[in-house]
């Protein structure tokens, strides 16, 4: 009797054992909090706390099930907050950054559903210097291409690809959650599809993918592809203050690693359309560069051109801005870093005011200057 209990509870135990390996969950996070001077706001300088800067604050929960044959299930469920004052972001969303489940196969991919990136922002804006060292700050004006993730994509069905000899690609698909009428309207109302493609061969990294979004962020339907959290200055006509009727972003970059030095550059085109019949197009040029001092110690520098063209009732404006980034990261442990970075802007053409990104505060100049040093922690 005693020797079938002894086996039972290894049986038992090795049971348990092989669930174990076959199943984890990974509880992670970032903090990051700072300081930012910013020299022209309104007319007045400002000092102020600033938080989710190089990035953004989380807190999730990640985790994958074997279910045998290469196939897994998989999950995220990942919140977004303020680091000063706790407050949850993305609209007050408790996983406000990532909510989906899916299946990932090894030879056939991986299929998600839920409320995920874009993937212009998983293939491309790692190639932006606003997502390696220069803080959110250094967005390309307004986040209009949305490379700084200022918004998801709910009702999302995704599929990334394995990667083929260094080639990987990526497509979304939003759902507007309305049944279709007769010109189709309700099916496209608050809609989203996108796709992307990346390349990695040795020292060379390249992407380029497409986003369009119909209706974004619509009042008439705020259970749609995007919503809460579709909102800044150029997401609505300068003319009427009306809302967007179509979003199109066309995206590529490539970066090069020649020894301690990456060199990168990244170009965006978007097109936006508003409902009193007016639109905005920009053209974005960025070139960065980071170079790998010693292993602690990472300096950056970066330009970002941007040139426009809006079409209102009162004839067509070319806005114009200039962008330069410098900055430092500090990295105290493979998890901890400290960084300083500072951004100039000069807005030119048409455009009167710079408004730096994230700021939401136009200077009372063409000119503006940022200055922000911080700690971030991953755990």
């Amino acid at each position: 009797m005693q020797t079938r209990h002894i086996l039972a509870a290894f049986a038992i135990g090795g049971v348990a054992a092989t669930a174990h390996a076959q199943s984890s969950v990974t509880l992670y996070g970032i903090i990051d909090n700072g300081i930012a001077y910013v020299n022209n706001i309104g007319g007045a300088h400002a000092w102020q706390a600033s938080t989710a800067n190089l990035y953004g604050n989380r807190f999730g929960l990640k985790g994958a099930e074997d279910l045998g044959g290469g196939l897994k299930a998989v999950f995220t469920l990942e919140g977004g907050f303020n680091g000063y004052t706790g407050r949850m972001g993305q609209g007050s969303r408790e996983f406000g950054r990532q909510a989906y489940v899916g299946l990932s196969d090894s030879r056939f991919g991986t299929l998600t559903l839920g409320r995920q990136y874009d993937p212009l922002v998983d293939m491309v804006s790692g190639l932006s210097a606003q997502n390696q060292w220069a803080t959110d700050y250094f967005a390309h004006i307004g986040d209009a291409d949305n490379l700084d993730g200022s918004f998801r994509v709910n009702n999302s069905a995704k599929y990334v690809s394995p990667t083929y000899a260094g080639l990987q690609f990526e497509a979304l698909y939003g759902f507007s959650n309305q049944a279709g009428s007769g010109t189709g309207a309700g099916f496209s109302n608050n809609r989203a599809y996108s796709a992307a493609a990346t390349y990695t061969n040795g020292p060379l990294n390249l992407a380029a993918g497409y986003l369009k979004l119909n209706n974004p962020g619509a009042s008439t339907n705020t259970g749609g592809a995007v919503s809460g959290d579709y909102g800044g200055t150029l997401y609505s006509s300068p003319q009427s203050g009306a809302g967007a009727s179509s979003q199109a972003v066309i995206a590529a970059g490539g970066g090069y690693t020649i020894g301690k030095a990456t060199l990168g550059a990244v170009y965006t085109n978007v097109k936006l359309a508003y409902f009193d019949q007016t639109s905005l197009h920009l053209d974005n040029y960025e070139i960065n560069g980071q170079y790998q001092l010693t292993p602690a110690l990472l300096l950056g520098l970066a330009y970002t051109y941007t040139t426009g063209k809006s079409n209102l009732a009162t004839g067509t404006q070319t806005p114009k801005y200039h962008e330069v980034a410098l900055g430092a990261n500090y990295f105290l442990s493979k998890r901890t870093a400290v960084y300083l970075v500072g951004i100039y802007q000069r807005a030119a053409g048409d455009a009167k005011t710079a408004e730096i990104a994230e700021l939401d505060q136009a200077s009372s100049t063409n000119k503006q200057i940022l200055v922000v040093a911080g700690l971030k922690h991953k755990f």
